[in-house]
This record gives structure tokens, sequence and C-alpha cells, in this order.
């Protein structure tokens, strides 16, 4: 019997509704001509630092918007677009960028990094941000993309893990089913960025002075004629440093341990940087990581953390919670980033990588797992594109994704049967269309739309969607209790900041050093912050 149904069937229609979902959207404020906003983030926002529901991410310019938890799909993503409203209402004539990649920037060291007061914890992420425009240059930074959380309820875990007739402990056994979960997700996210990857051109600015294959496009605009996202490209989150860390995803111990030399170990052009420059901080460390976030990657275990906690700690001590999807760009068609059938489709394909076997990873495999995805980041709409297996096979993307998509079949059928809805098959349905038809990938209707409307000017594309944007999201009106608790809620998020200012008993230099000894590792002797 296929790996996949086998397990599926251990799975009751309750566990497939309690399937849990958060979201996280990034995205840039922008004046109406498109560029980059100078102002602070606004106050009508609360506090970037301890607001639940809306922060900032690299830069002040950077708002990230952050869903609860929601065991319905449509419920995760009206909170996201109720968030999008309070934010639009909240920053006056201000435009929230429509697309990942970024608008045209000013010089490297105009593009404001984000403050968060002057609390101990708030130097701490500005700092962090300072190392990493150190390291990586600022531009790299305001790309921008869409986070997905995803879980399985802990009765979910007890049925695998009965049907199984593992004698593992629950929370071993739910690491293991995670890590597993990741693995097959890291083999397959090429399929991904093909279906979801709507970055295939950037203004010209992004790549000034850059090494880069790009061709032009149209006035001041660059692109890859096959190109699906450029932000998972070479162009995007990646990092030649970072390769060398060479992570293994077989199991936690093994994770942690990888990033552990990343985290400890002195790395000599960023020792060159130095931590400080007389009273101004440069980095947190000199370290090839500075803090666990900085490991580029498609998908990550991750664990909620206390106050000043490390998040290896978290995930030593009380195991894996949930994953979060790294990988998705923002989609520009969509005034929220993010619609339901990339969220259906998403979920039909983690629960795959749940499912299905899941063989260990090897530094070969790891190697293998980033050439495909680069090549589908690239070249992912090329006609004939092969790509490569594990075993060293060579296969056609198209014929592998309808591959990977067909098994996925049982799976959305189970969904749509515990949902009493249509709508997990159908988003399958869509993704397996893609793949016979690109014209349907939002990377070429992007191009497409480019091309008619735009004189083939990505600024100009991104602007008019941000703006059709702001329209949509300002005919959505608020309730007045909703508004009341947005104002409300901004409030205590700025009172909060201020009581973490007052309550500091340390200097920045104690606080910096504690917090960086922690140990990674629960069960050993290390400093607590």
């Amino acid at each position: 019997m296929d790996p996949i149904e086998s397990r599926l069937a251990a799975l009751r229609p309750d566990h497939l509704r309690n399937l849990l979902h958060g979201i996280e959207r990034e995205t840039l404020r922008v004046d109406e001509e498109g560029s980059l906003s100078r102002r602070a983030h606004p106050p009508a926002l609360g506090s970037a630092l301890t607001h639940p529901r809306i922060t900032t991410d690299f830069s002040e310019a950077q708002i990230e918007m952050v869903t609860g938890v929601h065991t319905r799909i449509d419920d995760c993503l009206a909170e996201l677009a109720e968030i999008h409203s309070v934010v639009i209402q909240g920053i006056g004539d201000e435009l929230l960028w429509g697309t990942s990649m970024p608008c045209r920037l000013p010089a490297d060291d105009e593009i404001p990094i984000g403050h968060y007061g002057s609390s101990n914890i708030g130097r701490l992420k500005s700092v962090y941000r300072v190392g990493l425009a150190h390291r990586y240059g600022r531009r790299m930074q305001t790309i921008s993309g869409i986070h997905y959380n995803f879980s399985i309820p802990d009765a979910a875990w007890a049925a695998l893990q009965q049907a199984e007739g593992s004698a593992l402990a629950m929370r071993e056994y739910r690491n293991t089913g995670y890590f597993s979960l990741i693995r097959n997700f890291r083999r397959h996210s090429w399929l991904l960025l093909y279906l979801f990857g709507a970055s295939p051109a950037v203004c010209g600015s992004f790549v000034a002075g850059r090494t880069h294959r790009l061709q032009p496009i149209g006035a001041g605009s660059m692109y890859l004629p096959h190109g699906t996202s450029m932000r998972m490209g070479p162009l995007g989150y990646q990092s030649d440093a970072q390769s060398a860390l060479a992570v293994s995803f077989n199991d936690l111990a093994g994770y942690a341990e990888s990033l552990i030399n990343g985290l400890t170990q002195p790395y000599p052009p960023y020792v060159d940087i130095g931590i400080r420059d007389g009273d101004e901080y440069r980095q947190l460390s000199t370290s090839l990581l500075q803090i666990e976030n900085e490991f580029y990657g498609t998908i990550r275990p991750k664990r909620r953390i206390h106050p000043g906690e490390r998040p290896l700690h978290a995930l030593s001590e009380r195991g894996v919670e949930y994953v979060e999807v790294r990988c998705l760009d923002i989609d520009p068609f969509d005034p929220i980033g993010i619609g339901p059938v990339t969220a259906r489709l998403l979920d039909i394909f983690l629960l795959h990588c749940l499912l299905d076997d899941s063989p260990l990873d090897s530094a070969a495999s790891i190697a293998n797992d980033s050439a495909n995805q680069l090549l589908a980041a690239e070249r992912g709409r090329e006609p004939g594109l092969r790509m490569t297996r594990e075993n060293g096979t060579p296969v056609e993307l198209t014929a592998w994704g309808t591959e990977i998509l067909e098994r996925c079949r049982p799976i959305a059928e189970a969904l749509d049967a515990a949902h009493d809805e249509q709508g997990f098959t159908q988003a399958l349905e869509h993704g397996l269309a893609c793949l016979s038809l690109p014209s349907l990938t939002p990377s070429e209707r992007m191009l497409v739309a480019m091309e008619q409307d735009c004189a083939n000017s990505y600024k100009r594309f991104a602007l008019d969607q941000s703006l059709r944007h702001r329209e949509t999201l300002q005919g959505r009106t608020l309730s007045a209790t909703r508004q009341a608790e947005a104002r409300a809620e901004a409030a205590a998020s700025l009172a909060e900041q201020a009581r973490i200012e007052a309550s500091d008993d340390t200097d920045f230099e104690t606080f910096r050093k504690r917090y960086l000894a922690q140990d990674l590792m629960a069960g050993r002797p290390g400093t607590p912050a």
C-alpha cells in the first residue's frame, strides 16, 4: 500500500479539520511614486517591539503582519485581511508594496533599519539588523515574502503513532515526524517556486553594481525570461558563507549541533567587521550566525519561545511545535499577498511531506536539493527543463511535479471530505493545470501584465498593483468595535514597550553577552538570560 494512503487512513476527519495555520506577511511602505518611505513606523500602529499583530522586519519601512493560529484557512485569511485594513488606515497616504522584490531603493546606507526603542531587547533587535546590513547589504534585506506556519493537532500525532506502533515518547515521535516533513519539503520545494513564484523581474536599481544573469526588459527593469522566483534565487535570500554549514535535518540533535557551530565559531570576514566601532555596535557577534534566525532556509522547525529565550534552547527543551514555510513570494494579484487556493494547496503539499516516506539527508542530497531550487527559481518555466532526483536520475520538472501532485490526490479528497467542500481538490487541479500551462503561473501572469499594461516596467506594474490593493482594502470597512480594539491594541503595545524600557536593570553590553551565552541545548549547563 502507498505509504501516504496508509498513514492517511489513520487520520480521522476531525484531525484534518483541526490542522493549525498562521500567516506572516512582509511588505514595504512606499509613497505614491513608488519610493521607499523614510518615515518612522506609524504611531497609530503601536510598538513594533510588542504589538502582537503588526511589527517590522529588517527595515523601519518594512511592515510585517502576523495572524493568530486558526484551524480554518478562510478564518486565517480573513484575519490577515483585517490586519491589512488596520495598517492601511494607519499609514495615511502611503502604500503597501504589492510584490516581493523591492521598489526603487535609495543608496544602501539610506535604507532605514528597524528601530525598537531604547530597551535592551529592543536594541538587540536593531543591532542584529545592523549586523545583517554589514554582512549582506541592506538591499537584500528589503526583499519581502509570506511565511506560512503549519502544524497538526496532538490527537493526529497520537493516531499516527498508534498506527505505526512506535515506542518513542510522544515528544520524540513528534520531533521525528516534523523533521521527516522538513526533509521531504526541502526535496520538493522547487515545485512551490514553480507554482507560486512571483518575482521574475526586478527594478534595475536592485542589481546595480552586482554580478547577475538578468536581461533588460523595459526602462529601468531586469528579468529572467523563464524565471519564477528571483527572491529564492542567487540574488535573493542566499548566503555563500552559510552554505558551508551543510545543516542536516535528520533529527533535532543534528540540526541543533549544525547551527551551534555557526553560532559559536568566529568567522574571519565577520571578525574583520568587529562588534563595535566606539559606542556604535556593528553586529551582535563575529560568528557565522549572530542568532538562529540568521540561518536562511525554505522551511524551519519552530517553537514559541519565552521572553529572552534562544529559539534553539526552546526547541531542545520542549520540542518542535510547528514548521514555518519561508519560500513563498507575495502574490502580486492578491490584496493580502496570498489567496485561498495557495493556502489549500500548501496544506495538501505539507501533509504529503509528512505522510510520505522520508529518507535521511546527506551532504550530496543537500547539495542536490539546493541545485534543484536554484534551477526552478531561475529557469522554472523553461520548456523541457530537467531536474535531478536524489538518486541522480534526470527528470523533467513538469513530469516530476505532476507525479508529486497526483500522489497528493487522496490527501486533497480527504481534506474536502473532512471540511465538506471541494476547495482542496480544486486547488490540486489548479496546480496540475499550472504544470501543463505555465501561463497560469503568477510569474508568467506578471510578465504578461508588465508587457500588456506597463510597457515592461517592473516599477509601474508593482505600483499599479499597490494602488489597486489599497483601494480594495480601503473598501473593506472595519466595524466600530474592531477599530476601537485596534486602537486599544496599539496603545497597549506602546505602554508595554515603555514598561520594558523602565524595567531594564543592566547595561546593553552585559545584556548582549548574557543573551549570547545562553546554553542552546537542554540539559547542559549554561548562563541563562
